[in-house]
Parts: C-alpha cells; sequence; structure tokens
C-alpha cells in the first residue's frame, strides 16, 4: 500500500511538472495510466511541444497531452491537438483508427476520403508510428456520443498512432487548413521527437 501512494504521489509530481511547463519547447514525458497498464515494461513515453504551442489542462483522464496552435489570420478557430492513452491494450488497432479518422473528413465533391488520405509508416527512436493525414470537411461529433456533428469546410486533420512498449498513444490534431499549414513543420517535430525511455 504504502508503495502504491509513493508510485502515485511521484505520477502527481511529474503532471504537475508537465502542466507547469506550458509546453513551449519543453520535454515532458507522459506516464502512462498504471491503474489500466499490463505490461511490465519500464520507460515512459517522452516529447518535446514545440514554441508557440499553447498547454490547456486536460479535460480527460484519457487525454495525456491537450495543446491550442493558436489560428493563422481570417481563420475562425484555432487548431486543437490531443494526445490520447487508454491503457496497455486499449484503444483499438492502428487501422480501425486510421479508418475512424479518415472517414470524419468528408470531400466535397463526394468522393471518398480514403481516396485522398496519405497515411505513413515509419520509425521514431525506435518506436513505430502511423500517421494520416486528411483535408475537407471535419464532420466528427461535437462530443462523443453526442448526436450533433461539426461541419467545418476546409479543415485539416493530422493524427498518428505511436506503439510503445507500455501501449499505444494517440495523437489527433484538427484545424482550419490555414492553420493547420502554418504549425506543419512543428506537428512533423513534434511526432519526431517521442521517445520511449
Amino acid at each position: 500500500m504504502k508503495r502504491f501512494i509513493i508510485c502515485a504521489g511521484i505520477q502527481l509530481a511529474v503532471l504537475l511538472a508537465s502542466s507547469a511547463c506550458g509546453g513551449k519547447g519543453a520535454t515532458v514525458s507522459m506516464p502512462s495510466n498504471t491503474a489500466q497498464s499490463n505490461s511490465s515494461a519500464a520507460g515512459e513515453l517522452h516529447y518535446k511541444a514545440p514554441d508557440g504551442w499553447v498547454k490547456e489542462p486536460s479535460s480527460s483522464a484519457m487525454r495525456v497531452a491537450q495543446y491550442k496552435l493558436p489560428k493563422a489570420e481570417g481563420d475562425p478557430e484555432d487548431a486543437a491537438l490531443v494526445v490520447y492513452y487508454f491503457g496497455a491494450t486499449q484503444g483499438g488497432a492502428v487501422q480501425v483508427n486510421v479508418d475512424r479518422w479518415i472517414s470524419q473528413v468528408q470531400q466535397p465533391d463526394g468522393s471518398p476520403s480514403k481516396d485522398k488520405a496519405k497515411t505513413e509508416t515509419s520509425a521514431v527512436n525506435g518506436l513505430k508510428v502511423t500517421t494520416v493525414d486528411v483535408s475537407g470537411t471535419y464532420t466528427a461529433e461535437m462530443a462523443p456520443g453526442t448526436p450533433s456533428q461539426r461541419n467545418d469546410a476546409n479543415y485539416r486533420l493530422r493524427a498518428a498512432v505511436i506503439e510503445t512498449p507500455k501501449g499505444n498513444y494517440f495523437l489527433k490534431l484538427v484545424g482550419p487548413a490555414k492553420t493547420m499549414g502554418r504549425w506543419e513543420q512543428s506537428f512533423t517535430d513534434f511526432v519526431k521527437s517521442f521517445e520511449f525511455k
């Protein structure tokens, strides 16, 4: 019992330190949810949040990081990036998530978004990373489980699954096309910074 309390206290301290960094180029670790983890793998996922990203409080326990990427001039809103971790064996298969993300974007001409989406699998610091990039009208649910959907034309979705020894982490970035273009290199650098140690 005493050991559990110490571990929980260490994880809380890491989370508080992460929040205090504000995301301005700080290297942050993302501890997994030990209550859900079935893996005995030692280590954590670390990353470097780019300058200019605004760290926000996570709105649920499954959101291990949440950022606002300030909008480009003329765009209606900021882009939003969330990193999810559901547990060592949770969150679904990589392809299932890629297909779901692609289905959240519709093409103005009615053609399948799957034909326009760019997917790629690569190695980042020894981790397998699958990315997806698709543009069009963003039509995801306004909130999980609600019938109301977004209908945002000229948007772009970039997402990734990072496979680690403690399970998959899921990144999702969505925003107006111009804003997404502004932060394109930052997103690429963010993904490349992931490291498990």
